[in-house]
């Protein structure tokens, strides 16, 4: 008889974030892996929270994955299959970076990357020896099975692809290279490609943290991609994330927009080599804040809207500060505007940090974690206090996503692209942003 393996994608409950968008949601790719890797006379079934509300099944095997702002709601669901005495698996980054508080409510932990210990997982199941922590070495990435995306939900409307794992850069408030390494490791090209030709949406989210990579041989593989893409005839709308460093090669840049390149994530942070310096944003610091219009400028160029990123909350922030980043944030050349707090999560060093110091304002866990999300104040800032803080968002995003200032973004970007659809996604996407704002206003100024 078939064992079945249920894997769950969880939805923290309360504090729904960008998923109240259906643009924002993206396929949980680390279960589509573990499918993948699990033998094929096993019977498997993903049950997604971003479209439908937990309802129990029975299983022989239950595998979870979670973030921080959602690893509550993991814990919940595994105590409804605890309680029938079926085994259950945690993974993802938060059970990766606190093992120690997931094993007290769930059987066993997977530590890091799933690739190199989920077939001893399901071997020791079959001989009922599972262990409490299995801890993954870091899997280099050349014949990786395929993700099972045939098990994601009909309803996403983006695709989900790796093409690289692992940062050298290590940023004071990022959990990646605690998790995935500091090597930048590569799939290669053709596996990549063969992914994409088998994916049916037809717009696509990298989820690389660098699709570009760092040094020339990575900005040459990721070349070949896109070339190979073109050569290929896969049509896809795409965007994905990177560094400053994805305008230094202005044809990497021009084939990344031949081949469906729509937008591009850039975390700019700030605006000032003091609150750069303070998150250790090394290759920020080494393009120069003077530089950046310049860099938003060629990726422009090439049919691509910028999206960047900016946080608010630094230990030099102060209400003044803020709303001269909000000023600059307008006067800009990035096309979306994305603002969130400075959050601590677990295994960065801003965490450990603001733990330490007795700075962080919520610490009930894990009920607390829910609140981990970007969307809330959760530090004591040096500068100022955490309503005023909270405050200054507020204001921030009445001025940021007010209707005459998304109008303006849009038609600055049609100019600057001259690509009607790229405009279109770049006033989708800050659409979106305005909703989660809208979301949040009113308890953000009550409070």
């Amino acid at each position: 008889m078939r064992k079945k393996l249920i894997l769950i994608n969880p939805v923290n409950r309360n504090r729904i974030g960008l998923t109240v968008n259906p643009s924002s949601r993206f396929p949980p790719l680390g279960l589509g892996i573990v499918a993948a890797l699990t033998p094929d006379d096993w019977s498997i079934k993903i049950i997604d929270e971003n479209f439908e509300c937990f309802k129990y099944e029975d299983a022989d095997l239950v595998g979870i994955t979670s973030f921080t702002a959602s690893v509550t709601r993991a814990y919940e669901l595994a105590g409804f299959y605890r309680a029938q005495g079926i085994p259950t698996v945690l993974g993802g980054i938060h059970a990766s970076m606190l093992p120690d508080e997931a094993l007290h409510f769930v059987g066993t932990v997977v530590i890091g990357e799933a690739e190199t210990v989920w077939p001893k997982v399901i071997s020791d199941f079959r001989r009922n020896n599972l262990q409490r922590v299995y801890r993954a070495g870091f899997s280099e990435l050349r014949d990786m099975p395929k993700p099972r995306h045939d098990l994601f939900h009909p309803g996403y409307l983006f695709g989900s692809i790796q093409t690289a794992r692992g940062c050298p850069m290590d940023c004071e408030f990022c959990s990646v290279t605690a998790l995935n390494g500091h090597r930048y490791r590569q799939r290669p090209v053709e596996e990549v490609l063969d992914e994409l030709e088998v994916l049916p949406e037809k717009m696509v989210f990298f989820v690389d943290d660098n699709i570009i990579g760092y040094g020339r041989a990575a900005a040459e593989r990721a070349l070949l991609l896109f070339k190979g893409m073109i050569e290929r005839g896969i049509r896809k709308d795409w965007f994905c994330q990177a560094s400053m460093n994805f305008a230094d090669n202005e044809e990497v840049l021009a084939y990344a927009g031949k081949s469906g390149c729509r937008m591009v994530f850039l975390g700019v942070e700030a605006e000032t080599v003091e609150a750069l310096g303070e998150t250790n944003k090394k290759l920020n610091l080494k393009v120069g804040v003077g530089k950046y219009k310049e860099v938003f400028r060629r990726i422009n160029r090439h049919g691509i809207a910028v999206l960047g990123a900016f946080i608010y909350g630094m230990d030099s922030d102060t209400p003044r500060t803020l709303r001269r980043r909000t000023n600059y944030i307008l006067r800009s050349g990035v096309d979306v505007m994305q603002t969130t707090y400075l959050t601590p999560l677990p295994g960065t060093r801003l965490f450990g940090m603001l733990d330490e110091q007795g700075r962080l304002l919520y610490t009930d866990f894990p009920g607390d974690w829910s609140r981990y999300d970007m969307t809330e104040v959760i530090h004591n800032p040096l500068l100022m206090k955490p309503h005023e803080l909270a405050r200054a968002m507020a204001e921030s995003s009445q001025r940021l996503y007010n209707r005459r200032t998304l109008y303006r973004k849009f038609i600055k970007t049609w100019y600057t692209t001259r690509d009607f659809t790229t405009a279109m996604w770049a006033y989708s996407s800050n659409c979106n942003y305005r909703n989660v704002s809208l979301g949040l206003r009113g308890k953000s100024l009550r409070r």
